[in-house]
């Protein structure tokens, strides 16, 4: 049987991440993992669709998913995030390279994983993507997951390990061009600094870290060779912010496809890790606009990613400095 099928509630023969609903049962089959569950990572484009559309009852909306699907994941940006917890109970077939007792982040989408959360999210004030829970969380034969290091803040690891295939699709990209310039849209958020860093290391002449105002610009100085201030839903302002040979976007808001396009030069690439994007709008806007650029879509795994994302953070100052920040802030 294919890993995760028997957890499909509705409809009936599609895989879990497709799935209406799954059965969160703690009773695990044989090839599964029982984590109980510490905290959960909303992805940033589901967690700013849920703040606008929900306010201060945004506790209750994710509350109300994961009590109706069995799983974490927004009917709306149809993401959902990931999350970490201590391994209790591991299956005599299981693949997962976990034993009971280690503290884990699993490295797939909340959309695919059976969930139950027991304590209402009493410790969540609902204003911040990391989400304070008790619960627990299964695991099938084909998860990934990693061990949390341990000198890094918990809080640190799971923003890095949330986007860690972003900076490594990058560097795949980037290296196969030579000295490329790379273009970061939504350059100060977790995935786009990332990127950034990732970029230089894997052999970019230059890069360019996008921004919507001064004070995201500020955080990024020491990461990119040239900021630029520009609204990445505005093809127009990003058409004059020059050419990249690769393109990353990282936004978390929809309505830049077109802009990214027209800010990648004739023979580039444009990766989409944000999942507000468009694809239909994306590849039908290139060829409205007869652009000659690849387009990729970040499926969020690349062969050794979590450890290349931590490592970036570990040896880059401004990049810890950054990550730092934003769990502080949170």
């Amino acid at each position: 049987m294919i890993p995760g099928l028997g957890r499909v509630v509705e409809p009936a023969g599609v895989l879990p991440q497709a799935a209406w609903r799954l059965d969160p049962s703690p009773e695990i089959k044989p090839d599964e993992t029982r984590v109980r569950v510490e905290r959960l990572n909303l992805d940033a484009a589901s967690f700013r669709q849920l703040r606008d559309a929900h306010g201060d009852r945004v506790r209750d909306e994710v509350l109300r998913i994961v009590a109706e699907r069995g799983k974490m994941h927004n009917p709306v940006t149809g993401s959902g995030g990931m999350l970490i917890g201590v391994v209790e109970e591991v299956g005599p077939d299981a693949t997962v390279d976990v034993a009971p007792g280690d503290r884990i982040a699993t490295l797939v989408s909340l959309t695919l994983t059976p969930l139950s959360i027991t304590d209402g999210l009493a410790g969540w004030d609902g204003r911040s993507e990391q989400v304070p829970c008790a619960g627990h969380a299964i695991l099938h034969g084909r998860t990934i997951a990693a061990v949390l290091p341990e000198d890094l803040d918990s809080r640190v690891a799971l923003a890095v390990l949330d986007v860690c295939g972003a900076p490594a699709l990058t560097a795949r990209v980037v290296g196969g061009y030579t000295r490329p310039t790379v273009a970061v849209i939504g350059a100060s958020g977790k995935s786009g600094s990332l990127s950034l860093a990732a970029a230089k290391g894997a052999g970019a002449a230059r890069t360019i870290g996008v921004c919507p105002d001064g004070i995201e610009a500020a955080r990024i100085v020491d990461l990119a060779d040239e900021v630029v201030v520009a609204d990445a839903r505005d093809p127009l302002a990003m058409a004059g912010a020059g050419k990249a040979d690769v393109t990353v976007v990282c936004v978390d808001v929809p309505g830049c496809e077109h802009a990214a396009i027209l800010a990648t030069a004739d023979g580039g690439t444009v990766v989409f890790f944000s999942m507000a994007t468009s694809f239909p709008a994306a590849a039908l806007g290139a060829e409205g606009l007869a652009a000659d650029v690849t387009l990729l879509i970040g499926n969020g795994y690349v062969p050794g990613h979590a450890r290349m994302a931590l490592d970036l953070v570990r040896a880059t100052p401004g990049l810890r400095r950054l990550f730092d920040a934003r769990v502080r802030a949170d």
